[in-house]
């Protein structure tokens, strides 16, 4: 029998409890401790999931000597966690972004590489089982060529999140699917950011991103919007795959007219609607997904399925992202 990995998770607001929520639930995981400067909110949760309540993360970590520990606290702190945990040779699960600036990630890796630890970083969206499926059906040229990506991420305004804008919050998001369905890199952006409600980050972004095979993606995100949207569209030769992430739910729009000869049938017809498709996709909560793939590839001693330098490449294009809305400039990569 495989023994238990002793867990934690530092910062347990709303992200944080989730994961000890988790880590609480996996028959492979023993959630040892939660820490968190407001002492309310963390015996509150300690209480739920039947374990050890700290304000002071470094006590915990010498207390508990957790093999693992989330670190879920505000992005101008993941360093500073990273570099304790990493000192005293704990493994660490980063909430994405994994920093608010390049340096800052690159720091954190420096840490857990000279520490000899494993490093993951939170994109959660990357084992949502929609984006899964529709991987699986790129690579089998459901397709044929992509022309465009489409990501639409909005809501309301969370008042919780004060140290970072829209940009690194839910682009960061964006961009990393958008990398990963294309299996290309980002070689230029544009962006407009404004700010409208937040004390001191942009809260709304539309930009444009071209990729190193030609493929343009589109970035709606805001934070001003009533209802929360969560929905990407990915456009090619035969038609139109659009994943809401929320529910999980993937369809493909048929471009009727095509029968493997984009040219002569734009040329004679241009595009049609046809089928609409609707792929049964058997749903899981991401994070506990994800979770499991961190705790897999501990226990087996493998590569985290996302790796600190792939963190490092969302905060650079966000970084990017920012620096374009602010100059009103297009940004070369």
């Amino acid at each position: 029998m495989t023994k238990q990995l002793k867990a934690a998770v530092v910062g347990v607001g709303s992200m944080g409890r989730n994961h000890a929520r988790v880590y609480a639930e996996l028959d492979n995981v023993k959630l040892v401790a939660v820490a968190d400067l407001n002492e309310t909110t963390v015996n509150r949760v300690a209480g739920v999931y039947g374990t050890h309540a700290y304000t002071d993360f470094v006590q915990m970590i010498e207390t508990e000597q957790p093999d693992l520990i989330t670190i879920a606290v505000p992005t101008r702190a993941h360093r500073e966690v990273a570099e304790v945990g990493a000192s005293r040779g704990v493994n660490l699960f980063v909430e994405k972004p994994l920093a608010g600036t390049p340096a800052e990630a690159q720091a954190i890796i420096d840490a857990a590489r000279s520490a000899g630890v494993k490093l993951g970083v939170g994109h959660i969206e990357r084992f949502n089982p929609a984006i899964l499926r529709l991987k699986t059906e790129l690579e089998r040229g459901h397709l044929g060529r992509m022309f465009q990506l489409h990501a639409r991420r909005v809501g309301p305004f969370p008042p919780r999140i004060e140290d970072v804008g829209v940009v690194f919050d839910l682009a960061t998001h964006e961009v990393n699917i958008m990398e990963y369905l294309t299996g290309t890199q980002v070689v230029s952006l544009y962006a407009e950011t404004e700010q409208e409600i937040h004390d001191s980050h942009e809260d709304l972004l539309s930009g444009v991103i071209k990729f190193q095979n030609g493929v343009v993606g589109v970035l709606d995100i805001n934070w001003l919007t009533p209802t929360k949207i969560r929905e990407l569209s990915v456009i090619g030769e035969r038609g139109m795959f659009r994943v809401n992430y929320l529910t999980q739910d993937l369809y493909f729009h048929e471009n009727s007219f095509l029968n493997g000869h984009w040219e002569s049938a734009v040329a004679l017809m241009g595009v049609s609607e046809g089928q609409t498709i609707k792929y049964e996709i058997k749903r899981k909560e991401p994070l506990r997904a994800e979770l499991e793939a961190f705790v897999e590839a501990l226990v087996e001693d493998k590569a985290p399925a996302i790796s600190g330098e792939e963190g490092l490449r969302a905060v650079v294009l966000a970084q990017n992202l920012v620096k374009s809305g602010q100059e009103h400039r297009v940004i070369e990569l």
